[in-house]
């Protein structure tokens, strides 16, 4: 069995070094797919003797591109490959983590793709990076889908037809969708798979986030409305509900009736829960704070996802690292 691996980014600056660090003696099977960098990721990646394919901007970037590009371009350059390990440029690739997953996978046919524990590098650098780091602690097990970093079984990836090009977020859990319809399962880990540099360190950052995960669980949701897996349609139900549903109802019911404010008191009750839940989980209580916020950034993404669709037009990669 052979295995290659398929590397995105775009300005990972020392990000990216410790990601080629991490890689030695790992693979001579490396594609490095640079989306419009400004800095020496492509000269690094070329020093590092690895494949190097640079998109051109004539479309937008998206990740799931950069990742059907590198894909590509390893089955050309080396046709025997079975499985492809993709990771993002901000990533350090666990030493005993191929070996785990390639076991798990050759042992079981019918799971197209396996993913481990990803932390934060840097878990205790801001409230934000903490939550990203319990984002990643997914339960061990079958999962409905998985994140950025994953070892994919190239007959699953091609009977997919890899990730959808067009997607500006959530690539991953939708082409899980259309592997689980097509009987293929997908399965966690209980190992370590790779250390995540999230680099949030300001509000806007994550706020900007949150919005390209309302935007993401609106548009694959809108997708697959049809299908009977029901992908994220209660996260935006949520996102609706709390960021616009309830004020809604509220004002417009208190002005027959001043009693209808008292809905408003959903909110602090809410909050409470979540502070509870977090505390009760031996996380910060801010975490509960930001969940519940966290709500009105993921409406915004709701709402510029299906304006955009109305208006027929596509929207712009959302960025949050800057």
């Amino acid at each position: 069995m052979t295995i290659g691996i398929v590397i995105i980014g775009r300005n990972e600056g020392e990000r990216f070094q410790n990601c080629i660090r991490s890689l030695q003696g790992m693979s001579d099977r490396v594609v490095y797919v640079d989306s419009g960098s400004t800095d020496q990721s492509v000269s690094t990646a070329k020093d590092a003797g690895f494949q190097v394919e640079t998109l051109p901007a004539d479309r937008p970037f998206t990740a799931a591109r950069a990742r059907n590009a590198g894909y590509r371009r390893l089955v050309q350059k080396f046709p025997d490959t079975t499985f492809i390990q993709f990771m993002d440029g901000d990533c350090q690739l666990d030493a005993g983590w191929l070996k785990a997953g390639l076991e798990f996978l050759n042992n079981q046919p019918d799971v197209a793709l396996a993913f481990g524990r990803r932390r934060e590098r840097f878990p205790d650098a801001s409230i934000y990076n903490a939550m990203c780091d319990l984002e990643w602690n997914t339960p061990i097990g079958e999962r409905q889908e998985c994140g950025g970093d994953c070892l994919v079984h190239r007959t699953a990836f091609d009977e997919a037809g890899g990730y959808r090009d067009d997607l500006i977020a959530g690539e991953e859990p939708e082409m899980c969708l259309r592997l689980r319809e097509k009987g293929w399962r997908i399965w966690r880990l209980d190992a370590e798979m790779t250390l995540h540099d999230a680099d949030l360190q300001r509000f806007s950052q994550w706020w900007k986030r949150s919005v390209r995960a309302g935007h993401a669980f609106a548009e694959v949701s809108w997708l697959h409305r049809n299908s009977p897996k029901r992908i994220w349609q209660r996260n935006v139900v949520r996102a609706v509900l709390w960021g616009a549903g309830l004020p809604t109802v509220t004002l417009v019911a208190g002005l027959f009736h001043s009693a209808f404010l008292l809905l408003f008191l959903l909110y602090p009750l809410q909050l409470v829960r979540l502070i509870l839940r977090s505390i009760r989980a031996g996380h910060p209580a801010a975490i509960g704070c930001f969940e519940l916020l966290g709500k009105f950034a993921e409406l915004q993404g709701v709402l510029k996802y299906h304006w955009n669709r109305l208006l027929m037009r596509r929207t712009e990669l959302i960025e949050y690292k800057k």
